[in-house]
């Protein structure tokens, strides 16, 4: 049986250093250029295999150099490819992440075969979907697709985790089939229209959040604050405490902390301590350059976790 299935994106990242953003119009000098395998769903079924989950992802590549490249690095994590579908006329999906010296980065993403994903495509993936104990889906493929591998796994009772990432409108009929929704702060303010800045405003957010959608819970991600955990079904808000590392960049942090969360909770983890887990993950992942790349093991997480002083 597959512990966590991912449904997601599959993006080649092109990442260029600066100083700073440019200005519209302006063209900037970087400090440095470097190629990572990424694109969320990547990240994220990459990050649980290395805490231990049997994973599997289902997704679509093109047939190119990008894509041999991605089935490579998968298969050497563990991950599944099976359900991988190789689009013939559509290339690889592409990002453009812009990563400044604090470490902080914006992305620009084209989707490429990623969009060519359809209800056939994942109706096809059924048997890893409904078999999976954690399905894991963001919102970089089409919303067909997404609300079809929902759809399934909910009703098979499968616990699912929805990234709301890229932000945008959620379908009510999608929501309903998410157990955990896993937002950002970015991604938090724009769904409920309330500033996560202001601390007192984060519970609030949360529960807003899991009532307008009725959902099972919502674990808000706050970076360098950490992140804060609603468990209706538990009757627990808990506030989880970051950790101090030598960040160097966050790209794929999220996706380090949602494939770590899905493990946990695939292990039979409460709610709570599969957030200190994942928080403890995410954490370390901005301590590497990349996003694939930068997922740390379970050892990893678990050390920083119980304060170890050498963590690698």
């Amino acid at each position: 049986m597959t512990d966590v299935c991912v449904l997601g994106s599959f993006m080649k990242d092109l990442v260029a250093s600066a100083e700073r953003r440019p200005l519209p119009g302006e063209t900037l000098h970087g400090t440095g250029f470097a190629e990572h395998l990424g694109g969320k769903g990547v990240n994220q079924a990459i990050a649980a295999a290395r805490m231990g989950a049997r994973t599997a992802i289902v997704g679509t590549i093109g047939e190119d150099r990008y894509g041999e490249e991605f089935l490579e690095l998968l298969r050497s994590n563990g991950v599944d490819t099976s359900w991988v579908v190789r689009h013939p006329s559509l290339g690889t999906g592409v990002g453009l992440p812009l990563v400044l010296p604090d470490g902080g980065n914006s992305i620009i993403i084209v989707s490429r075969a990623n969009a060519a994903i359809t209800a056939v495509e994942v109706e096809a993936a059924r048997e890893v979907l409904t078999g999976s104990k954690v399905l894991s889906v963001q919102l970089e493929l089409p919303v067909e697709a997404s609300h079809a591998a929902l759809r399934l796994a909910s009703t098979a009772g499968v616990t699912t985790i929805l990234t709301p990432a890229p932000v945008g409108p959620i379908d009510p009929a999608l929501a309903k089939y998410v157990d955990v929704l896993v937002p950002n702060e970015v991604e938090a303010a724009a769904l409920t229209g309330l500033d996560c800045d202001d601390e007192s405003q984060v519970p609030v957010i949360a529960r807003k959040l899991a009532e307008d959608w009725d959902l099972r819970a919502c674990v808000v991600t706050l970076g360098s604050r950490g992140a804060f955990v609603l468990d209706r079904d538990g009757g627990v808000e808990e506030r989880v405490a970051a950790h101090q590392v030598d960040t160097v960049d966050t790209v794929g942090a999220g996706d380090a902390f949602c494939g770590s969360l899905a493990a946990s909770l695939a292990d039979g983890a409460g709610l709570v301590d599969a957030v200190r887990l994942a928080n403890a993950a995410g954490a370390l992942s901005t301590t590497v350059n990349g996003a694939a790349a930068s997922a740390p093991s379970q050892a990893a997480a678990l050390a920083l976790l119980d304060g170890a002083s050498s963590v690698t």
